[in-house]
């Protein structure tokens, strides 16, 4: 039974997640599953009502997501002997540079101050984390139990998870959405037959940008999160069997392959130029990765364990600071800066 465990610990995690994207897919581009809260924030001039701050599903999905992600990390890298303060310390110093160049890049790129970009802050993500990994293997010395090449890969294996169900946030806001169903390819129409999204709600982004909503489009960000979900689970039982390299290079090329031509599918702006920007940057992401292992090898071999990973991510410091890292990245993102709100109170009398 032992020798089965890892292939089992997948197969219950692609069930899970299975479910969790099936549903996603089939309630989230309602209007109703746009804000999850509205809260007060000054009286309005009238005093009849209060001006309303909206937290999203958005935020919501994404702070669960890079939740789950984290932890997952924090998991295989247990399972390789990595030490869980090793481990929180690469993630707190990826949230420190990659959250703000989210935002950064897609304001040098798209020229806007109120949204974010993903592929952006993966790309600073790729450049930087071998050298996190690198300088805190070098400030911890020989012993610590650090390589860079399990460490790269738990992180990639993190981003592919947390970037897949990170696309239900994208559905809930009506972000990132693809071209209009009458404009794809045949072929593809075909092999979807015919089974787009249809987004509702007029503050949802598709909406207010492009006006396609109640149109049906290509699912886009359904295929994106099958498709990176599938790479971090297959990447996963490569971690687990002892193959680093191979799992960072298989979830990054992957992942970014399909970035670099899904962007032709989405109907979004992404920039000036029939290449965007962020396409030449998962061209570079993925050169840089495949050198990887060439500049980094591995040391001694490692074969990661399942029952070590548990025990990892049971430490109250992990606990904790995952639950910290959830509430931050829920009001950083889930707080609407593009969509307000008027909420009014009144006494329910026949209750006094």
């Amino acid at each position: 039974m032992a020798q089965y465990a890892d292939y089992i610990f997948v197969a219950c995690l692609a069930a899970v997640l299975g479910a969790v994207l099936a549903w996603g897919f089939k309630t989230l581009p309602d209007a109703s599953w746009q804000f999850v809260a509205s809260a007060p924030k000054k009286r309005s001039a009238d005093g009849k009502s209060w001006e309303a701050v909206n937290f999203t599903y958005y935020g919501l999905i994404i702070a669960c997501s890079s939740a789950f992600s984290v932890t997952l990390a924090v998991f295989l890298l247990g399972a390789a002997s990595v030490p869980v303060w090793s481990s929180l310390a690469v993630t707190l110093a990826l949230m420190i540079i990659c959250i703000p160049s989210s935002k950064i890049l897609a304001r040098i790129v798209e020229k806007k101050k109120h949204t974010f970009t993903v592929g952006g802050a993966l790309f600073i993500g790729v450049l930087t984390m071998p050298w996190i990994v690198w300088g805190l293997k070098l400030a911890a010395g020989e012993g610590s139990g650090i390589q860079v090449l399990p460490v790269c890969a738990a992180m990639a294996i993190a981003y592919g998870f947390g970037e897949g169900l990170g696309r239900l946030a994208c559905i809930s806001f009506g972000c990132c959405y693809g071209k209009p169903f009458s404009q794809v390819h045949p072929v593809l129409q075909k092999l979807l037959n015919g089974k787009g999204f249809v987004f509702t709600g007029e503050t949802k982004k598709i909406s207010y940008a492009s006006g396609l909503d109640g149109q049906k489009v290509f699912p886009i960000q359904a295929l994106t999160a099958v498709i990176y979900c599938a790479s971090a689970l297959l990447s996963t039982l490569l971690f687990l069997s002892g193959h680093f390299g191979l799992a960072l290079l298989q979830v990054l090329m992957v992942t970014q392959v399909w970035r670099f031509f899904s962007e032709m599918l989405r109907d979004d702006y992404r920039g000036e130029g029939k290449i965007s920007a962020y396409q030449i940057m998962m061209i570079v992401a993925i050169l840089y990765t495949a050198l990887l292992p060439m500049v980094f090898p591995m040391g001694e071999a490692l074969k990661p364990a399942l029952a070590l990973g548990w025990k990892a991510v049971w430490s109250p410091v992990v606990i904790l600071s995952v639950q910290a890292l959830w509430a931050a990245l829920f009001v950083y993102y889930g707080k609407s800066t593009v969509t307000g709100g008027a909420i009014s109170f009144h006494v329910v009398k026949g209750r006094i």
